[in-house]
């Protein structure tokens, strides 16, 4: 079901991909919109703008033209002749309405010193008239001559608006799809490669116009959907020679037989990213272009310069709502392009023509005088080409030279063309003048016909078709398979209800039979309670019963009591009657009443201070039973204490009970009999009160002071809760990180020796590799891939998955740890990523150089200083990397470490880590006083080849950047590796047997001899000869045509 399904989906999208491309023109699947294949009003028209359209850059500036000039324009073919025939129309340019007539600008170049004296007396030879437009050119004190053009620039005018009037419309034309050209023509010494390719790196409103068009392109591109590439070329004595290769010379141009459009196939293309990345190949253009000192200009240019820009814009379905007004009529021409994606493809040529001059002028001799005829002869036929299109000629000789091949569709074509000319403002140069803007003059007359093209984009629809049906089949699988599991679940489900449904119905039938017998249950128990209950009323009434008797009870005892107490009444008339009676006997009593009376007094206070003593004792009870845990023990002997004193207490309580009895008794019997035993019992209880009172103030202040203890060693005891805590967490956390730290470091190990194990797999697949040479010869270049692809994909597999378990920055950790095996794999693992450059970075971020620098500085183990050694070389090849090596003193530790080691391995690393700092231009002077250089040469003294290599290596990046600082003008005199002794070293290993070493040692030689103040060592040493051999039997074309170059332009060598 789901191959049947995708099966359709894939024949309807191919029937319908078929049916979309019968529908579309034929002719190379390009949609060339023209008059003639549209057949549409010219005043509707967005293919060809002939006298008027919609594409003008500045349509305020540039309405639309009158019907006539458009329908002048009205039918052209697609295709094109070899050589056209009337293809541009001889035109009044004061039409300035015509888009696709020639834009020319005119600037002047400000006076030098030379000529503000020279020119004292005549000073005003050139007047410029910017807000008409207009130039005057004097002939003498009382004529003149006045020249009109699109735009007058004075020597005051900046780049930017000199770019924003020439240039900017063409290449916001190129933007919508049109090509376009930009040239500057002038006299030498005028300020064209000023104007046109001024780089103004360290200024920014010096860039001229290359620089600006390609930053407003590149920001008005996506590099997502849109590219921007380009070549950059130069006619050289009628040769076309590549700036970006130099090695590519005399490359021929190619002419499509069908549209006629111009090519150069083998030209480098690059593809710009932004516009750094312009400013640098830009630079390297610059730095390959032919230029020489002449009497008019310390730079002038001996070639013609053209930089071509190739744009790619994807149109989006934004873009195209946008253009649906003006591109009404072409869609309803074309049904078929409904939702194909559409390709505007435009070329941008910037033209830095070199100046034409006069020898007596310019003082040129020798090899110079041959390029100022070749300059002057392209710019000859360039001219010829220009006043045949100015005078509506039928023939056009763009064939007479390669420059007008090139240009062949700047003028009279269909690219729209500015052209700005450059003079100067001193008279001796009238009739140079005055030839520069008779040219600018005739050009104003061409009118091109620019067109737009734009394509159909069938790769990117049949990527999008393709991920559709793909979509659309895993889709219609999905949905199979979703389909299939639901219904599976939805059986499983209905299984699962129907069980569930019997089984309930077993638990409702069983729950009925428990629930029927419950409720018997539970009406017996009620019938129980019920009982019980009228048992509980039956006993309330009786205990009611009760409370009415004791009640009844109650009153008669009160009742008895009065009766009592009258009784007592009358019985205590009767005493005092006896009283009377016996008063001699009271008499005799009243002084043992007294002391009886003095006894119950002191007992009274005794009574008092015990329930004194006893609530105190009360309240310590309920404060000792707050802190009983703690003081159980001390708590349980006063409370022994305390009830032995109350029981003392008690009895002596009970002695006084017995005393007062007695007394009492002794009253009722009235008789003078006195017991002094009785006094010294009342004096002995009370010393034991007084005994008893002190023990209890002392046992109180015990108790007080074990209190405060307690609360002291409470308060200590939370603090060392508190202490214990942390000490606990503190010894977890600890216990947890050295787990982790344990982990990871078998981790490490594990990741090692399989490190280990691929570095044993690779010395088996070399074993391989040689026992295959052996068998077979050599082995073939598939198989030796195939062998080095499954190693390499090993080993990064391996890397890759370290990083992601560990972590660089842990792994740099514990290159410090104390365990030498740890140390060494750690060393390892860090050697092996610093091998990808997609690791470096994060090295460097996480100060991987700076513990691979105190490595070597510290350790002493063989091992870990050749691992070391190769982790710096690989950082070094990054320009941070060496940015920190240099700062840390690295290059100094380098070369001590060459001398104090004899490792061979070692020493290769510390080679190819010096020469990978070579390569680095700000570091030159400090490598020297460092003694990297040094070094190098001691290093080349071990005959070992491979550390000849390495030295070889850093002598050539040494001497490149030695020599293009001087180009540059950034530095002055003798080499810095001449000083050091390595000419001699050089000149006598050139013929050294290893191939990439040769090489080296030849472009070595070469920079250096660029160098003219290197020219007396060349002498002396003989390395001139080398030079000579070098320019013949070198093996590469690029050393070969350096080395000739060298030999012709420094007089010291060629004499």
């Amino acid at each position: 079901m789901t191959s049947s399904a995708s099966s359709t989906v894939r024949s309807s999208a191919k029937s319908a991909a078929e049916r979309i491309q019968q529908q579309l023109p034929p002719s190379n699947h390009a949609a060339s919109l023209s008059f003639s294949s549209l057949n549409l009003p010219s005043s509707r028209s967005s293919g060809v703008v002939g006298g008027g359209g919609n594409h003008s850059s500045r349509p305020k500036d540039r309405p639309s033209s009158s019907s006539s000039s458009s329908s002048s324009a009205a039918v052209v073919s697609t295709r094109r002749s070899k050589t056209p025939v009337r293809r541009s129309q001889s035109k009044d340019f004061d039409d300035d309405n015509d888009p696709g007539r020639v834009r020319v600008a005119v600037r002047v170049r400000p006076r030098n010193a030379e000529e503000l004296l020279s020119d004292a007396d005549f000073a005003d030879f050139v007047e410029l008239q910017p807000e008409i437009k207009r130039l005057k050119l004097r002939k003498n004190n009382w004529s003149s001559e006045s020249y009109r053009f699109d735009e007058v620039f004075s020597e005051t005018a900046s780049q930017k608006r000199v770019y924003e009037g020439v240039a900017k419309p063409v290449v916001e034309g190129v933007l919508s799809g049109y090509n376009g050209t930009v040239m500057a023509y002038g006299q030498t010494g005028t300020g064209k490669t000023y104007t046109v390719g001024r780089i103004g790196r360290d200024d920014t409103a010096e860039r001229g116009i290359m620089v600006r068009a390609l930053e407003d392109i590149i920001s008005s591109t996506s590099s997502a959907s849109d590219s921007v590439e380009i070549s950059y070329l130069q006619l050289y004595m009628e040769s076309i020679h590549d700036l970006l290769a130099p090695e590519k010379n005399n490359i021929s141009i190619n002419e499509d037989p069908k549209t006629g459009e111009v090519s150069v196939p083998s030209a480098t293309v690059v593809r710009i990213q932004d516009l750094d990345h312009f400013l640098q190949v830009l630079q390297v253009g610059e730095t390959n272009r032919h230029a020489a000192n002449t009497k008019l200009n310390t730079e002038s240019s001996r070639s013609h310069a053209i930089l071509m820009v190739y744009v790619r814009r994807t149109m989006h379905d934004k873009a195209a709502e946008g253009m649906k007004s003006r591109d009404k009529e072409t869609k309803a021409e074309l049904p078929g392009d409904k939702g194909i994606p559409r390709v505007r493809k435009s070329k941008l040529l910037i033209v830095d023509l070199a100046g034409s001059e006069r020898i007596d002028k310019s003082g040129t001799e020798g090899h110079l005088i041959e390029e100022a005829k070749f300059i002057n002869l392209s710019l000859t036929s360039l001219g010829k080409c220009i006043n045949a299109l100015a005078e509506g000629s039928a023939h056009i000789p763009t064939r007479d030279s390669k420059l007008t091949r090139l240009l062949r569709d700047s003028f009279g074509g269909s690219a729209r063309t500015s052209l700005i000319i450059t003079i100067g403002p001193s008279a001796r140069y009238h009739a140079e003048t005055s030839s520069t803007i008779m040219f600018g003059q005739r050009a104003m007359k061409i009118v091109n016909m620019v067109k737009l093209k734009e394509e159909f984009d069938y790769e990117s629809l049949c990527r999008k078709l393709e991920t559709q049906v793909d979509h659309l089949t895993a889709e219609v699988e999905r949905q199979n398979k979703l389909r299939v599991s639901e219904t599976h679940n939805l059986q499983k489900k209905l299984r699962e209800c129907e069980n569930a449904l019997i089984e309930a119905e077993r638990n409702a039938v069983t729950r009925s039979e428990f629930l029927e017998k419950e409720n018997a249950r539970l009406e017996l128990r009620i019938k129980k309670l019920l009982n019980e209950l009228q048992l509980q009323k039956d006993q309330y009434d009786l205990m009611h019963d009760k409370a009415i008797q004791l009640e009844m009870t109650l009153k008669q005892t009160k009742q008895q009591q009065l009766e009592n107490s009258a009784y007592q009444k009358q019985f205590a008339d009767a005493s005092q009657v006896y009283e009377t009676k016996i008063a001699e006997l009271v008499q005799q009593v009243e002084d043992e009443q007294a002391r009886s009376t003095h006894a119950e007094h002191q007992l009274n206070e005794m009574k008092n201070l015990l329930s004194t003593q006893e609530t105190s004792i009360h309240q310590h009870e309920m404060d000792n039973y707050q802190y009983q845990r703690e003081l159980a023990e001390t708590t349980y002997t006063y409370e022994t204490k305390i009830a032995e004193l109350q029981k003392q207490l008690e009895d002596e309580y009970a002695r006084s009970k017995d005393s007062e009895e007695q007394l009492g008794q002794m009253k009722k019997l009235r008789n003078d009999h006195q017991d002094p035993q009785e006094n010294d019992e009342v004096t002995k209880l009370r010393a034991k009160l007084e005994d008893l009172s002190q023990q209890h103030e002392s046992t109180v202040d015990e108790f007080e002071t074990m209190k405060l203890d307690y609360d002291d060693m409470l308060q200590q005891k939370e603090k060392l809760s508190v202490e214990v805590q942390d000490l606990k967490q503190k010894l977890l956390l600890e216990e947890k990180q050295r787990k982790q730290m344990e982990s990871e470091l078998v981790k490490l190990k594990k990741n090692l020796s399989e490190s280990e194990n691929v570095a044993e797999e690779k010395r088996h697949i070399k074993e391989e590799l040689l026992k295959v040479s052996s068998e077979s010869g050599a082995p073939t270049g598939s198989q030796r891939s195939h062998i080095l692809k499954k190693s390499l994909s090993g080993q990064r597999a391996t890397i890759a998955r370290l990083c992601e378990e560990v972590g660089i920055q842990k792994i740099l950790q514990l290159i410090k740890s104390e365990d030498l095996e740890v140390q060494i794999h750690a060393v390892k693992v860090v050697a092996n990523l610093a091998a990808e450059e997609n690791n470096q970075m994060k090295i460097v971020e996480e100060g991987g150089v700076d513990a691979l620098l105190m490595l070597l500085q510290s350790s002493q183990n063989s091992t870990i200083l050749r691992v070391a050694s190769g982790a710096i070389a690989n950082l070094a090849m990054n320009e941070k990397s060496q940015d920190l090596i240099m700062n840390k003193g690295g290059a100094q530790l380098l070369a001590k470490m060459a001398s104090k080691t004899e490792d061979s391995q070692t020493l290769r690393m510390v080679a190819g880590a010096l020469a990978n700092l070579c390569g680095n231009e700000k570091y030159l002077m400090l490598l020297k006083e460092e003694g990297g250089i040094k070094a190098l040469l001691e290093l080349a003294l071990s005959g070992n080849r491979d550390i000849v290599a390495q030295v070889a290596r850093g002598m050539a990046n040494f001497a490149k950047c030695e020599t293009r600082e001087i180009m540059q003008g950034r530095r002055k005199g003798r080499s810095l590796l001449l000083e050091e002794g390595a000419l001699e070293w050089l000149t006598s290993n050139s013929h050294i047997d290893s191939a990439s070493s040769q090489r080296h040692i030849e472009l070595a030689l070469c920079h250096l001899a660029q160098n003219e103040d290197n020219a007396k060592d060349f002498k002396s040493t003989g390395s001139v000869t080398e030079i000579v051999r070098i320019s013949v039997e070198s093996s590469r074309d690029d050393i070969r045509s350096l080395a000739k170059k060298i030999l012709r332009s420094n007089p010291y060598f060629s004499s």
